[in-house]
């Protein structure tokens, strides 16, 4: 056949288009994993006492079963090992982080550091000029011509050895005001009272006295003065020092653990800094700043002093910590919880914000084992956004966590406990999870090895580190896609901190996580409505709100993170520069929620009459309206929107709410990406789900990811009204990544499956028999059906730590069904299956179920179960036998509630296969 040379280039490119095609097809896949997307975990170094060898061999433990960053914290040693104890930052210590280095480079692991031992910051170089300080105040009462005649020291005689007088006023019941202070010399004042009766109010600069809690040996000492500028960059002098003489490399992140600065309410020099922000003297209204029955001025002067604390933490300390790290040519990891201070912008001023989970939440998940001796989660979904809101607005790429955080006691958690809690972080914007904590133990240390007080045990001494790298796996394919792409969240939301300053009693406000329903009860309130309404948010601090701009239709953060809208809810106080900026920004065409009412007043009290003034001048801007109805009113280019119900008010914005949350009451989170957008999704509730979803932008193909397994596919949708549906199939529990897409792309279909009829039971000629055991066992048991192995008839099976393999054989038709799921139920803690002799998955979670059919065979089919259990039984058993375990300093290792009590009262737990086995037959319904 002969062709033209025309014909010959239609030819070409007909066999082209193909090619062309698939080129062009977007990359179905799971996104790259890296060191970032794995987790990290605290590193505890009990008395520094580490080596080489041990270093290197935990190192290549902790690598093999996937971990990516270790923070070093070194705290308290272990009993009768003083001689083994390296100090802090000495040429020692330096040597054995340098070799940390070296072996962590060659295994692909990340190392941060501690900018201490313990916490707060402090330590031995920190004399009583720089630590933590605290206001003390003395009352002198005179009257008509009375001469003062005692010395001017505080009250408590700790505090008169060092104390510093800042300030004495004088003040008279006509409201005259006298400054006494340039008057003291060597505590003495000679004064005579004026006409009247007179109060004399003395204002000291003393400590806190505050120790570096669980301190290492050569980081005992005083706690730092976070508000000090000066004390700071003394403080971190010696690390540069260290790290200058050492030449050791710098870690990937320093870290900073919660405030947890106690009763720290004062610094030198306060009075000074206050005037210059606020603009009047507070040592002028001392009477009204002290009074206990907080009228309108003491809650104004009060804030004023509030907001001063709030600036000095954030200008004094936290980014000088952080320009000093990048000196450095390393980053800042930072948990702001706990400060006196305005969260948002101490977050947002450090290269990762850091969230903390603190206890264990019930979500009711269905088969999900409960344990009595836990604690109640003080983290819930409002609490951990502040640090991830903070990364969103500010364009940082990463929110960390301290993650798991005494879930329960000691050596009683598992992994699927551990996976709803870390489902909440994943949908609370955290994409890069640390666990508290994994403690340094030598090789030659007997079991349990060195331990942590209060950390969920994620070490190679817990028996379920043998099946940790699918849970670990699980983490790093979450955080591929929550690392990838930018957050999508739908609202800014406006922290009120100038009602909570204005409000709350007391003089030091400090936001730490247990004390948050408390502090800021209603603007939970309001989370959880835009929540439940169908949309995400983060929150914005007043200094965010000014630097923000609109462009193309959205509101731009400074740091280059879009929004649809920005909410204010019901609030009294705001600055009039930001409420000048809201209407600007509406003006030029932003949506801006007003929920309830407009904001009622300008904060605090320095030249007050004029602010107001510029306020209502402002206010006078806004469209007069019922807040009673949703109402949408032109500014300009934009809109106010105004009501009271949170879900037909932000309606009103046009921004479609998420049926994930109203129809299915789901937990997601979503980010946008290259190719169009992707969510993860989590059943955090009890029931089981099965329903089509519409999405709020239209996709040609949505493609489903497992993080469990690794499975995707893609998923049915439909298409109506140029808006797409996808179904979806969830049970509780269970968690799926969601990514849409623009194009139709080719992937193979997503399993919906349907049960076709009676499940199998697997219930007879069981055997049992331990692979590994502490004690030993070494028998092989018959059951006639399925028991956990603490049932057996022997005693060491009560107290036994390890694992048990379950076999049995059964016959099935395989042909009947499309698929086969089988359900092990209740499953104490972890197992890994084995069909026919091949290895097919490690289940650690609920619902502990898996797809079996393509390893079955018609007839005769045999299955073992490597069932791996809790020490929880085993640790009980040594405590009845009197046998010495807790062998650390200082707290040592304590319970939940920080008591001493041991575990000798423990009832046996359950360990194995603890219900029926089942075979369950499915067809695809695609």
């Amino acid at each position: 056949m002969f062709l033209s040379r025309k014909n010959t280039a239609k030819l070409a490119t007909l066999l082209l288009i193909p090619f062309l095609l698939v080129r062009c097809q977007p990359d179905v896949q799971w996104p790259e994993e890296s060191v970032n997307t794995k987790p990290g975990t605290r590193w505890w170094w009990m008395g520094s006492a580490v080596d080489e060898a041990n270093l290197s061999r935990n190192l290549e433990l902790y690598s093999d079963a996937g971990l990516g960053s270790l923070e070093i914290t070194p705290i308290y040693g272990v009993q009768g090992n003083d001689s083994n104890e390296v100090d802090f930052l000495s040429n020692r210590w330096m040597e054995l982080y340098s070799h940390t280095q070296k072996e962590a480079e060659k295994l692909g692991i990340n190392i941060d550091m501690n900018t201490g031992t313990g916490w707060p910051f402090g330590g031995p170089d920190v004399g009583l000029k720089d630590a933590a300080g605290r206001l003390l105040i003395k009352e002198f009462k005179l009257s008509t011509g009375q001469q003062f005649n005692q010395l001017i020291v505080p009250d408590e005689k700790k505090q008169a050895e060092t104390a510093r007088l800042a300030s004495l006023m004088a003040f008279s019941e006509k409201g005259e005001i006298v400054d006494l202070t340039d008057k003291v010399i060597n505590q003495k004042l000679d004064w005579k009272a004026p006409v009247g009766k007179w109060t004399l109010i003395a204002l000291f600069e003393g400590n806190t006295f505050q120790q570096v809690k669980r301190a290492a040996p050569g980081g005992k000492g005083l706690v730092l003065n976070h508000f000090s500028k000066e004390s700071v960059e003394k403080y971190l002098s010696k690390f540069t020092k260290a790290f200058n003489e050492s030449g050791a490399p710098v870690p990937n992140y320093f870290f900073n653990d919660s405030y947890e600065v106690y009763n720290a309410d004062w610094t030198p020099g306060f009075l000074a800094e206050f005037e210059q922000m606020q603009g009047y003297k507070l040592q002028d209204y001392l009477p009204q700043f002290l009074d206990t029955a907080r009228n309108e001025t003491t809650a104004r002067i009060v804030s004023d002093y509030r907001e001063t604390l709030s600036k000095l933490l954030l200008e004094n300390f936290t980014k000088p910590w952080t320009e000093w790290a990048h000196k450095l040519n390393s980053k800042t990891r930072n948990q702001a919880h706990g400060s006196p201070a305005n969260l948002i912008d101490i977050y947002a001023a450090v290269d990762v914000p850091e969230c903390e989970g603190f206890g264990l939440s019930d979500f009711h998940i269905k088969g999900l084992r409960k344990d009595s001796l836990t604690r109640h989660n003080d983290s819930d979904f409002s609490m951990l956004k502040y640090a991830s809101s903070a990364a969103h607005i500010s364009g940082k790429k990463y929110t960390s966590s301290e993650t798991f955080t005494w879930l329960t006691e000691h050596f009683r958690t598992s992994f699927s406990q551990c996976k709803p809690d870390l489902d909440l972080m994943f949908v609370s914007g955290v994409n890069h999870v640390y666990f508290h904590g994994t403690t340094y133990s030598p090789a030659e240390a007997a079991w349990p090895g060195w331990k942590f007080y209060a950390s969920v045990d994620m070490s190679p001494t817990n028996p379920l580190w043998r099946d940790a790298k699918p849970f670990f796996k699980y983490i790093s394919r979450v955080q591929s896609f929550l690392q990838m792409g930018k957050p999508d969240n739908d609202f800014l939301v406006y922290l009120p901190v100038y009602d909570m300053w204005h409000k709350v009693d007391g003089k030091l406000l400090q936001f730490d996580i247990h004390k948050m329903k408390q502090r800021a009860p209603e603007f939970i309130h309001v989370v959880n409505q835009i929540s439940d309404a169908g949309y995400d948010m983060d929150y914005i601090s007043d200094s965010f709100i000014t630097s923000t701009e609109f462009k193309d239709g959205h509101l731009i953060t400074s740091g280059g993170t879009s929004y649809k809208a920005l909410i204010i809810p019901s609030v009294d106080k705001m600055p009039a520069e930001v409420i000048k900026k809201l209407i600007d920004l509406a003006k030029q065409g932003a949506q801006i929620v007003f929920m309830g009412n407009y904001p009622k007043d300008v904060p605090g009290y320095g030249n007050l009459e004029n602010r107001r003034k510029q306020f209502i001048t402002l206010s006078d801007q806004l469209p007069d309206v019922d807040f009673n109805e949703t109402t949408v009113s032109s500014l300009s280019k934009g809109k106010i929107i105004t009501g009271t119900d949170y879900k037909n008010t932000l309606a009103a914005t046009g921004v479609v709410a998420e049926e994930f949350k109203t129809k299915a009451d789901l937990k997601y989170i979503r980010r946008k990406d290259s190719k169009g957008y992707h969510y993860f999704v989590s059943a955090l509730k009890a029931e089981d789900t099965d329903t089509w979803i519409t999405l709020p932008k239209r996709a040609e193909s949505v493609v489903f990811f497992n993080p469990v397994n690794g499975q995707k596919g893609k998923a049915q949708i439909k298409q109506a009204d140029d808006k797409t549906k996808v179904r979806l199939q969830l049970k509780s529990g269970e968690s799926l990544i969601l990514q849409t897409f623009s194009t139709n792309v080719t992937v193979e279909n997503w399993p919906y499956l349907k049960e076709t009829g009676n499940p199998f039971v697997l219930n007879n000629n069981w055997k049992i028999f331990f692979k590994e055991s502490i004690p030993a066992i070494t028998d092989t048991f018959a059951i006639p059906k399925l028991v956990p192995w603490t049932d057996l008839k022997i005693p060491e099976a009560k107290e036994n730590m390890g694992t048990a393999v379950y076999s049995t054989t059964f016959t099935v038709n395989k042909k009947t069904a499309d698929d086969w799921i089988l359900d092990l139920g209740d499953v104490r803690e972890t197992a890994r299956v084995r069909l026919n002799n091949v290895d097919v998955q490690t289940l650690w979670s609920v619902p502990y179920e898996l797809s079996v059919g393509k390893y079955l065979k018609d007839g005769l089919n045999s299955i073992d179960i490597e069932v791996t259990g809790l020490p929880a039984n085993h640790i009980a058993s040594l405590d009845q036998k009197g046998v010495r375990w807790r062998i650390f300093k200082e707290i040592n290792l304590v319970d939940l509630n920080y008591k001493k009590t041991g575990y000798a009262n423990w009832k046996t737990m359950p360990a194995g296969l603890n219900s029926e086995v089942k075979l369950i037959p499915v067809n695809f319904s695609n």
